[in-house]
């Protein structure tokens, strides 16, 4: 097992970068997206080298995430992580905030140098309006590298958090290799639906506003070998 997350989730996209790693579903909404390991790796990359290069932020600096699970929140987490910053949960001072648009008003619990706001919308788009004090993810993210090395050894939270993930894979029964249906309403920790499977190497299906009467069909076209319980 690696010491670290941006090994672990190198890992899990080196045998194949090209397979569906991440496919997003919002039933409320009729979202699906995609995203391939080596698609992923981009915008983790873009992330961590906006937060380095742009931010200039050192490994250890507290980050913030009001995020809800959805392929945007990987790419942010994973970024932070490649960083190696320390992501908080619970409000206080960090350097950076990423915050969804249905969670601007909890934003202001916490003090932060550098804000970014994040609508969620289908294909990335921007957001329409953009609250005074942040700036738009989406929109700062992409003009960053495609590429970028994290420095060696693990993050102040990687340990933790690993050993976390191992643990709730081993919990949920999930194979390596497994493809992964995943509710969030059920599943909101990213432990479960995105640690624990990248220890595993497996994919997910991660959906949001599930309608049960799309579900068998979905894990027929999706080829999901495990829905979690």
């Amino acid at each position: 097992m690696a010491d670290n997350i941006a090994r672990v989730f190198a890992d899990a996209i080196a045998t194949d970068p090209t397979r569906p790693l991440l496919t997003w579903y919002d039933d409320s909404t009729g979202d699906r997206t995609e995203l391939s390991g080596a698609t992923l790796a981009n915008w983790v990359s873009k992330t961590a080298n906006l937060l380095v290069d742009e931010v200039g932020l050192a490994p250890g600096t507290p980050a913030g995430v009001l995020l809800p699970p959805h392929w945007q929140t990987a790419a942010v987490l994973l970024g932070c992580w490649s960083a190696k910053l320390s992501v908080l949960d619970m409000p206080g001072t960090v350097d950076v905030l990423f915050a969804a648009a249905d969670r601007f008003d909890e934003a202001q619990s916490w003090t932060a140098d550098e804000r970014y706001a994040l609508g969620l919308a289908p294909l990335a788009a921007p957001l329409r309006q953009v609250p005074p004090g942040f700036a738009d993810y989406v929109v700062e993210v992409r003009g960053h590298g495609d590429h970028f090395t994290p420095q060696p050894g693990p993050g102040p939270t990687d340990a933790h958090l690993l050993s976390r993930a191992e643990a709730r894979a081993d919990e949920l029964g999930i194979e390596r290799g497994a493809r992964l249906l995943v509710d969030t309403a059920r599943y909101p920790d990213p432990v479960d639906w995105l640690l624990a499977p990248l220890t595993r190497a497996a994919t997910v299906v991660l959906c949001a506003n599930l309608d049960p009467a799309r579900l068998a069909a979905r894990q027929t076209a999706e080829k999901v070998t495990h829905p979690l319980p």
